[in-house]
């Protein structure tokens, strides 16, 4: 979805699904367009679904789709949006990479569902661009490609380049897409069909706010979860974050322990385990490298830890039994 459109109607949007893609990211991308054709009466937006070998493909939630081409077809398109899942560059190949290169040469704006800007960054795609991606997968990616350019924005709309969180972003630059080709009202009526309360700008959140997720308003205890998260990599003392937290380590542990349920040294290592299990699936950094990017001085350190969370090695997490 590029962020301007100058060529004949329906504008021609194309959807690369692949194997255990976002189904929630899919249609709240396609719906908007569906009811701004229905809205306006006119045929605004067209959309082709395309798979790698033109065969059904089934998406993370075990629903299967039919695409309309197999991947490789030439087809007039404005933009083309890749539909993603869990461990997206499992199916990069240079066939993929080569279409992607053919459509970008044909001016057609290429973007991200969810995780697809990964596959984008790994065919040398995203040069100079801004991307965003769902915030649980934004530290494997910037991990995976440091050169580039990240956002925690929910969308991105460029000339050349598009990406969103997935989920419900897809809609918000769905309706973006409408408003600047058709006006707000007409985004307005889109947004009131589909019961989404606001047009929400590339800028809102999204996540909750800490405390909203935390479930407390505890403002000592809300920094000091926020410290623990920035600090991951060069993970903190904790009698350090209790002296940022305006706290003192007993302190601590009682708040952790009243409204959290755990104590901090748990839950600090938690994160860490979650990030570090995230990098092991999501990019091909060798396992001692996702160890130290989690704050573990060794791999045999993480492995221990990974394994008394998990129940499995990080070499099992990446590679599940059966699979070699």
């Amino acid at each position: 979805m590029r962020l301007h459109y100058t060529g004949p109607w329906p504008e021609n949007i194309g959807f690369l699904l692949l194997p255990r893609f976002s189904m929630m990211a899919f249609f709240s991308a396609v719906e908007p367009l569906r009811i701004a054709n229905r809205i306006s009466g006119k045929a605004l937006f067209a959309w082709t679904l395309f798979s790698p070998d033109g065969e059904p493909v089934t998406a993370s939630n075990g629903m299967t789709l039919l695409a309309d081409k197999p991947m490789g077809d030439t087809l007039a398109l404005s933009s083309l949006a890749i539909c993603s899942g869990f461990e997206p560059e499992a199916h990069l190949n240079r066939t993929l990479i080569a279409w992607l290169h053919r459509l970008d040469q044909a001016d057609c704006a290429l973007g991200g569902l969810d995780t697809g800007g990964f596959l984008l960054a790994a065919s040398q795609l995203l040069k100079g661009e801004r991307v965003t991606l769902h915030w649980e997968s934004l530290p494997a990616f910037r991990e995976r490609f440091p050169t580039l350019e990240t956002s925690d924005e929910l969308f991105e709309l460029g000339e050349r380049r598009f990406s969103c969180a997935g989920g419900a972003a897809a809609m918000d630059m769905a309706l973006e897409v409408i408003a600047r080709r058709h006006g707000a009202k007409l985004a307005v009526d889109v947004s009131e069909q589909l019961i989404h309360e606001r047009l929400r700008s590339r800028s809102d959140r999204q996540r909750m706010t800490l405390a909203r997720r935390l479930g407390t308003h505890n403002r000592r205890l809300v920094e000091a979860v926020g410290l623990m998260e920035r600090h991951l990599e060069a993970p903190l003392s904790l009698a350090e974050v209790a002296k940022r937290s305006g706290v003192s380590s007993r302190q601590l542990q009682r708040l952790f322990e009243h409204e959290l349920g755990t104590n901090p040294r748990h839950w600090y290592l938690q994160l860490r385990l979650t990030r570090a299990k995230r990098l092991l699936t999501e990019t091909d950094m060798d396992v001692l490298a996702v160890g130290i990017a989690c704050g573990f001085a060794s791999s045999s350190s993480f492995a221990r830890a990974f394994r008394a969370h998990f129940g499995y090695s990080p070499r099992e997490a990446r590679w599940p039994a059966g699979l070699s």
